[in-house]
């Protein structure tokens, strides 16, 4: 069985959007970025360690440095993952590449830059925009 390769993703017209091939292509996509999250978060874990032997200040405060940023990786990649889980959800009930808010198509290019995007791009901005207000 051949696999579709993002070119000719790319190239399939809009009629045979979020097709069996594609689904395919996404769940191979979302798999694999589901497993590199999972090793990174264990990767950044084994990078924690323990503090330093010494007493340097420098060395206790560059490693104290160094934990607070792999602790927000750890949060980060921990948060991707219900998201890669709900897209794969999505795939197996036929509604992944949908926006959640609108029904229309998020659109093939935005679903490989970010595969588990739930809004298309004007839905994304509406909330951005609306966002902004309350912010003010």
């Amino acid at each position: 069985m051949s696999h579709l390769t993002e070119k000719e993703l790319l190239a399939m017209s809009e009629d045979d959007y979020m097709n069996q091939a594609q689904l395919e292509y996404f769940e191979r996509l979302l798999l694999s970025q589901k497993a590199a999250t999972m090793e990174e978060i264990e990767e950044a874990k084994t990078r924690l360690g323990s503090p330093p032997e010494s007493n340097d200040e420098g060395d206790r405060a560059q490693y104290e440095e160094e934990s607070a940023l792999l602790i927000r990786l750890i949060d980060r990649k921990r948060r991707l993952l219900p998201k890669i889980d709900l897209a794969l959800t999505k795939i197996h009930k036929g509604t992944f590449g949908y926006c959640v808010e609108t029904d229309e198509p998020i659109g093939i290019k935005r679903l490989l830059i970010r595969p588990t995007a739930e809004y298309s791009t004007d839905a994304k901005e509406i909330h951005e925009n609306r966002e902004k207000h309350f912010r003010l």
